[in-house]
């Protein structure tokens, strides 16, 4: 029986950096990555060798939902590690971001994530780890990238309660809330609105967000942040009423 990990959104960034770490991971006889890419997902085996298992899907999609519960079944695979990465965000105001797009963030970023752990969890014994990716956009209500934050705020709230839920098993559910990162979102994230995100403090590389999540999993925390910024901010939103925080975003992005 294989002993597995699974990372979604894992052809780079974010998804790349756990996969790395995960390769280190001598329990791991495969790392099953998913994403949309055939050719970057194949460069990927190429740098990082025969552990990784490209997986070519689109998680928006139900049939490449099946066809991931369909391989598991049928391998019988022992998943030690569920990184639920795969999403998007796009930067301005709600009429900048068309339906399309809109109802694809959200199955991306939501639906994706339930599907995934109700998926995979049969599938793991005690000890199982379950990374979630949330964000620090979960910490606040966000104008103009009020869409991302709220599909964030969902994963949050989601996945620690699931962390409760599954202690039973002995399986942890950890959600990741990274702050900005040096990756590949800006550019998907751009949709050329007057009024957006410009400015992006606290930002840094997703190697150690993704080690200290790592760390923070194996320790059975229901929730990772890394660097001063997001802790203050944390700490910010249990103070601060909403209204206030808003006004405080919005003035930061250079937005009146």
């Amino acid at each position: 029986m294989a002993s597995i990990a699974l990372v979604t959104g894992a052809d780079g960034g974010f998804g790349r950096e756990f996969v790395k770490l995960l390769r280190q991971e001598p329990e791991l006889t495969e790392i099953w990555c998913v994403a949309r890419s055939e050719s970057k997902l194949a460069a990927l085996r190429a740098e990082l060798g025969e552990k990784i298992v490209p997986l070519p899907l689109d998680l928006t999609q139900r049939e490449s939902l099946n066809v991931l519960a369909e391989r598991l079944d049928r391998e019988g695979a022992d998943v030690r590690f569920l990184v639920n990465n795969a999403g998007f965000d796009k930067f301005g105001p709600y009429d900048a971001v068309d339906v399309d797009t809109s109802l694809n963030m959200i199955d991306l970023n939501v639906s994706a994530v339930v599907a995934l752990g109700l998926i995979v969890i049969p599938h793991m014994g005690t000890g199982g780890r379950i990374l979630n990716v949330a964000s620090q956009a979960s910490f606040f209500p966000l104008p103009y990238m009020d869409l991302y934050a709220a599909t964030k705020v969902f994963v949050r709230h989601y996945t620690r309660a699931l962390n409760v839920e599954l202690k039973d098993k002995g399986i942890s559910a950890t959600a990741v809330c990274p702050g900005w990162m040096k990756t590949g979102l800006f550019d998907r994230a751009q949709t050329g609105a007057e009024k957006t995100v410009r400015s992006f403090a606290g930002l840094t590389t997703p190697d150690k967000v993704a080690a200290k999540a790592l760390r923070d999993a194996k320790r059975g925390k229901d929730m990772s942040t890394y660097g001063w910024f997001v802790k203050v901010t944390h700490l910010a939103s249990k103070l601060c009423p909403q209204r206030l925080s808003m006004k405080v975003w919005t003035l930061s992005q250079g937005i009146r």
